[in-house]
């Protein structure tokens, strides 16, 4: 059942939009050569202790048995990385996933990252991180009432490939509220027309996960991590947004300290 978030919850929701997307600008400036994806976890443990009065708390954190404070994937790792003693790379893409409740709400939030600058990788991979970004904001630009959701999820599948990449269909996107992981499931494929209308009201977690190769994934021993199969680069982004009146509105608004002004990250 899809649940909407009323006028007097909406406050709720962009605090911890807030909290989380500021936890996360905090987790990618800690992205630099030599640091190890365990040390930006602690990081995340730390911070997540100062906010607010002190009781927010991490969505991935025991989630299902998760061991880490947040998702690190890096290069071939779609989602899901675990935390601990790699040492990232100048090179290197991260992807860091951000989750967090507060007071009972919660907020959800992914950038992926170039260790080291852009000019540390190839221009393909700049262009997959270009076309996957390009693929959530275009899709959040189309969310209003009286929509379709599949409309959204085709924009994203669109976008992707109209960018030379290929997204990811066994994961999704996917209602977020007071619960981290809520109806509706939010691919990034299909076709418009289809499934749920949208209503002001709904908060969504709008996240391409797109590969620069082809698009089947497998699940490492370790029970968690995703990784492409082919071994190619992969990149995620997401934002939680919700459902008003007249559009959406961007409850985790990382982009404030992101370099989406890039000329690499538009053209």
């Amino acid at each position: 059942m899809i649940k909407l978030i009323t006028q007097e919850e909406m406050p709720h929701m962009r605090t911890v939009g807030r909290m989380m997307a500021n936890l996360l600008n905090a987790c990618c400036e800690q992205v630099r050569p030599g640091v190890t994806t365990g040390e930006i976890d602690a990081f995340a443990r730390a911070y997540i202790a100062t906010l607010g009065d002190g009781t927010a708390k991490s969505g991935c954190l025991g989630y299902n048995g998760f061991p880490g404070a947040l998702c690190i994937s890096v290069n071939e790792e779609v989602i899901h990385g675990i935390p601990g003693a790699r040492v990232l790379q100048r090179g290197d893409i991260v992807s860091l996933d951000v989750c967090g409740s507060y007071h009972g709400y919660y907020g959800d939030n992914t950038r992926t990252v170039i260790v080291g600058g852009a000019e540390a990788v190839t221009a393909d991979v700049r262009r997959l991180l270009r076309v996957t970004r390009q693929s959530l904001e275009t899709a959040v630009q189309a969310i209003r009432p009286g929509v379709h959701l599949s409309d959204i999820s085709h924009l994203v599948e669109k976008t992707v490939a109209d960018g030379g990449c290929t997204v990811v269909r066994e994961y999704t996107g996917h209602g977020v509220g007071r619960h981290l992981h809520e109806d509706p499931p939010v691919p990034n494929y299909g076709k418009p027309g289809r499934g749920p209308i949208l209503h002001e009201g709904m908060t969504l977690a709008i996240e391409p996960m797109v590969n620069l190769g082809k698009a089947s994934v497998r699940v490492l021993s370790d029970g968690w991590t995703v990784v492409s199969r082919d071994g190619l680069p992969t990149a995620h982004f997401e934002y939680t947004v919700a459902v008003l009146k007249d559009g959406a509105e961007i409850l985790t608004p990382w982009y404030e300290a992101d370099p989406w002004s890039a000329d690499w990250m538009k053209s």
